[in-house]
């Protein structure tokens, strides 16, 4: 219940904050960026399992929200309409990533191995247990899994976002909730003998 009322109060707030930040109001767009923020940085941080690369995805995600701020409209829920700017941001960096790749095995030719620049990154940043099997789960159930559970989505506003049909969605859950349930178990029933936790 208290979840649900911060969930509600952000909700409120968000949508506050953006259509006066439509309307030019410097404290409020300043407001706004400070709220959202941490959402979607988690996002990122999730999709990418690196801090590097989450922050350069929010400067890009931030110049477009600035940019696409006018196709809001006021009274909707902000966050479906946020994370659908994240997620194309997300793919449109993961396109540009791959066309960089794609060009350089074409200049390096067979032979050479194609240093992939998120790779390295990931390998030198310490993540949490918890990131680092997130970071596990296929792209489509993690980003589902963090819509619903740490962003407190509704099945439909996560199935407007993703583009797809609320059973796909709640397939795609099921699955992530299942994965991740076997993983966490595994180390405790290991070291503990199957007992319960204290």
């Amino acid at each position: 219940m208290h979840d649900t009322e911060q969930r509600a109060q952000l909700s409120e707030s968000l949508a506050r904050l953006l259509a006066e930040y439509q309307q030019g109001n410097r404290q409020a767009a300043n407001e706004f960026v400070l709220l959202l923020h941490p959402v979607l940085y988690r996002y990122f941080l999730a999709q990418s399992g690196s801090r590097a690369a989450a922050e350069d995805l929010m400067q890009e995600c931030w110049v477009r929200i600035h940019r696409g701020r006018a196709s809001y409209r006021p009274g909707e829920p902000v966050l479906p309409w946020a994370f659908a700017i994240a997620r194309h941001t997300k793919i449109d960096e993961y396109r540009r990533d791959s066309a960089r790749a794609s060009r350089e095995a074409a200049v390096t030719g067979p032979g050479e191995p194609v240093t992939d620049p998120r790779r390295s990154i990931e390998q030198s940043l310490e993540a949490s247990a918890i990131l680092a099997r997130l970071h596990e789960l296929p792209d489509g159930q993690r980003e589902v899994f963090m819509m619903l559970k740490v962003q407190g989505m509704s099945v439909d506003e996560v199935a407007h976002v993703v583009g797809s049909s609320r059973s796909a969605v709640k397939q795609k859950a099921y699955r992530a909730y299942e994965t991740l349930r076997k993983w966490f178990a595994q180390p405790l029933t290991g070291a503990a003998g199957g007992g319960a936790l204290s």
